[in-house]
């Protein structure tokens, strides 16, 4: 019997333990190890920052779904791997073995890149985790009862995931016109982006020009190539780069409230592994999600080493979207159970990309196959579809995380059908 740990709860995790346990059977054992004993749905997170969502919405206990499935859980923090030893040391001193190890944990979110940004201590918001959300919400009723300011929203350099960022500036935008407010804000979007819509992808489709007409009229006015390097409260300094890196203008931009994604970075436990991670803490991964150095490794999400897509001005990363990694999640299960069998790994994830970004009553659909180009398909449209698909999207896949069954068979052919595969070949 071998034991595979997984590393982390969240959507790439969840799905990973469930599609172990359905891949290989009952006779393996299977733990899943995370610093928080809930699940939280991380796209859901705009919404409860405008209050529009609260906690026991989008979040739940992790521990009985699990079990129903015969998955152990662990609600502890990883505070050291032994990669040679095969050992995880907890925050509570427990040390936990394993066979093959399986990290998920996401990001750190690094707000000390940038001085005197974050919520805790900083002067920025947050909503890369449902206690800043729900930070954010607080700050933001604030901002109502004062009646009129100026909002910022964006993302600083070495951010990856530039969604979040857009979805939150429009959702901001259709709750103060539901309020009848909207006149009293201004609202200014700041972003490390060489061009809105880049998204760290280069674009995809059309999204320059959708997207910058969507901010038009909004009447949102935007700072691209946005170095922001401190933060004072109620006060942004940036520094706007030109083409060759060199500065081109300086800002200082007062606000009232202020939303900044960060940069992200490896958690410490993963990123001080010798040879697992590259300098900024990601995991190298092979073709098979694999860590080169120590191939019973594999990860999956947000945490691996992706290179951006191109050079930018300011330094952007290249975003790990939610089918992406599923893909990454099927080709890790697949390639454990070859392992097991004394065979060498074979699958490889297509990568491919399906977004919903929800803008308040409307909002924006893209397709990438691959998500990293150049691309077989590149797919943008905008519609008020798209704002009740995430809706749907949100009840789906809680539902699915809770029911225990990483892709449904339905979810299977449909995709299957609008050529979507999670595996090449």
């Amino acid at each position: 019997m071998a034991h595979i740990v997984v590393l982390g709860a969240g959507t790439g995790g969840m799905p990973a333990a469930y599609e172990l346990r359905a891949k290989l059977g009952a006779e393996h054992k299977i733990t899943v190890i995370n610093e928080r004993d809930y699940f939280q749905f991380v796209p859901s997170n705009p919404w409860l920052a405008v209050g529009w969502r609260d906690r026991s919405d989008i979040t739940f206990d992790i521990k009985p779904y699990l079990q129903r499935k015969g998955i152990d859980f662990i609600g502890q923090r990883c505070d050291n791997i032994d990669a040679d030893a095969n050992t995880l040391t907890l925050d509570n001193g427990d040390s936990i073995s394993y066979d093959y190890l399986v990290i998920a944990t996401g990001p750190r979110l690094a707000f000390e890149e940038v001085e005197g940004s974050g919520p805790d201590g900083g002067h920025t918001q947050s909503i890369c985790s449902v206690d800043h959300a729900e930070t954010a919400w607080g700050a933001y009723q604030k901002l109502l009862e004062k009646g009129s300011g100026h909002i910022v929203v964006g993302a600083v350099p070495f951010a990856s995931c530039f969604g979040p960022a857009y979805e939150f500036a429009f959702i901001v935008d259709t709750d103060l016109r539901k309020r009848k407010m909207r006149d009293k804000y201004h609202m200014t979007f700041v972003t490390s982006e060489p061009y809105i819509g880049h998204l760290g992808l280069g674009g995809v489709g059309d999204s320059k020009g959708m997207l910058e007409s969507e901010m038009r009229n909004h009447h949102m006015k935007w700072i691209t190539n946005a170095k922001t390097h401190k933060v004072e409260e109620g006060k942004m300094f940036i520094d706007q780069m030109d083409e060759n890196g060199e500065v081109a203008k300086s800002h200082e931009v007062d606000f009232d409230f202020a939303m900044m994604l960060p940069a992200f970075k490896g958690v410490d436990a993963v990123s001080n592994v010798d040879g697992l991670c590259n300098p900024r803490g990601f995991v190298m991964v092979d073709d098979y999600q694999r860590n080169p150095k120590h191939p019973n490794i594999y990860s999956a999400g947000v945490c691996i080493a992706i290179p951006p897509v191109e050079a930018t001005p300011v330094a952007t990363g290249a975003p790990k979207t939610g089918y992406m990694i599923e893909s990454m999640v099927t080709a890790i299960v697949h390639n454990i159970a070859h392992s097991l069998k004394g065979e060498e790994p074979e699958k490889v994830g297509t990568w491919n990309a399906i977004c919903l970004a929800d803008f308040g009553d409307t909002g924006a659909a893209f397709v990438a196959l691959p998500q990293i180009p150049p691309r077989n398909v590149a797919w943008f449209k905008k519609g008020k579809w798209v704002h009740m698909a995430k809706i749907a999207f949100e009840k789906y896949f809680i539902r699915k995380m809770k029911k225990g069954s990483s892709e449904p068979i339905y979810e299977k052919y449909v995709l299957k059908m609008l050529g979507i595969n999670r595996l090449k070949g």
